[in-house]
């Protein structure tokens, strides 16, 4: 089992180097995270530039949410599919980190957050001296796209996510799963890959997106039949890469979270103008400086994805 102390900031104990093809512009992209300071956040460096090269993953930055989720600088230098690894790094309590990368899209490894989990436990992680602090929701909060909808409330020290999908496709069907995020063993979370529909794949390409998709990083459904020789990794595998996606989202707050989500059919999209909504009022939420004294609480998964291979 893998614990860290929860109350104070974390980074990593050294840097971690990741390589590989990028989903949607099918370049071959190497990104190295870095230890950072307590209260230097996540941010991402783009090194292939030399100006003006700093992008931070806020909420606000967030230019695209078609199939990824894209930040954007000031200056229109941007990073896109950054929820796998954001969902990593919050599912690990990792505070801090500065995170390199060479092109502007990171890597999509094997569609899951499984090998930035595994990589991350194993060059160690940090417990700082500054105590963490957290975003406590005030009151509830709904966002809603024709049936599509996401809302969030207050919860009593605890992030559950209640994510429903609906497809038509009678393999992905309807499903449905709640998971308790600092408390629940998140390995099906974690090893679940993205994924699409055969049928689509050819209007995506022609949209210019998924020109490094394969069976090695994405479950590809075609009628009732799922085209990876290996199936799947998990009964519910494509309702729980869509809670892995909302939880990389909602780390975009810059702090972890409690509260409870309801989510049905929702994404990137939907989770990006909910959190728009919440900060834009500063009586919706608390951030929070978390001691010893005032929360008797984990904040980060007990059994930290332990059966994770």
């Amino acid at each position: 089992m893998f614990l860290v102390s929860y109350l104070n900031q974390k980074t990593i104990s050294k840097s971690v180097l990741f390589s590989g093809v990028a989903l949607h512009s099918g370049l071959n992209v190497n990104i190295c995270i870095k230890p950072a300071q307590p209260n230097f956040g996540i941010v991402f460096k783009r090194i292939d530039i030399k100006n003006n090269n700093l992008v931070y993953p806020n909420f606000m930055n967030v230019t695209n949410t078609s199939l990824n989720t894209t930040i954007e600088n000031e200056f229109g230098v941007k990073v896109s599919t950054i929820e796998h690894l954001m969902g990593a790094l919050f599912g690990l309590g990792i505070d801090n980190a500065l995170i390199e990368i060479d092109n502007e899209e990171v890597p999509i490894l094997d569609g899951s957050a499984k090998e930035f989990i595994q990589k991350i436990i194993s060059s160690g992680i940090k417990v700082c001296d500054a105590p963490i602090k957290i975003i406590k929701i005030n009151k509830k909060i709904e966002y809603s796209d024709g049936a599509r909808f996401i809302s969030i409330q207050p919860s009593v020290l605890s992030l559950n996510i209640d994510f429903e999908l609906k497809y038509k496709n009678k393999k992905i069907g309807n499903q449905r799963n709640k998971v308790k995020v600092y408390e629940d063993d998140l390995t099906n979370v974690y090893n679940s890959r993205t994924f699409c529909l055969y049928e689509d794949i050819e209007l995506i390409k022609k949209n210019g997106l998924a020109k490094g998709g394969s069976l090695s990083n994405a479950i590809v459904v075609k009628d009732n039949e799922i085209l990876n020789p290996e199936g799947l990794r998990n009964e519910k595998e494509f309702v729980n890469h869509k809670i892995l996606d909302c939880i990389g989202d909602l780390y975009t707050s810059g702090y972890r979270i409690v509260a409870d989500v309801v989510c049905s059919q929702g994404g990137h999209y939907l989770t990006n103008r909910l959190l728009r909504k919440v900060f834009q009022n500063k009586e919706n939420f608390s951030i929070i400086e978390i001691k010893e004294k005032n929360l008797p609480h984990t904040l980060i998964n007990r059994n930290l994805l332990r059966s994770i291979a």
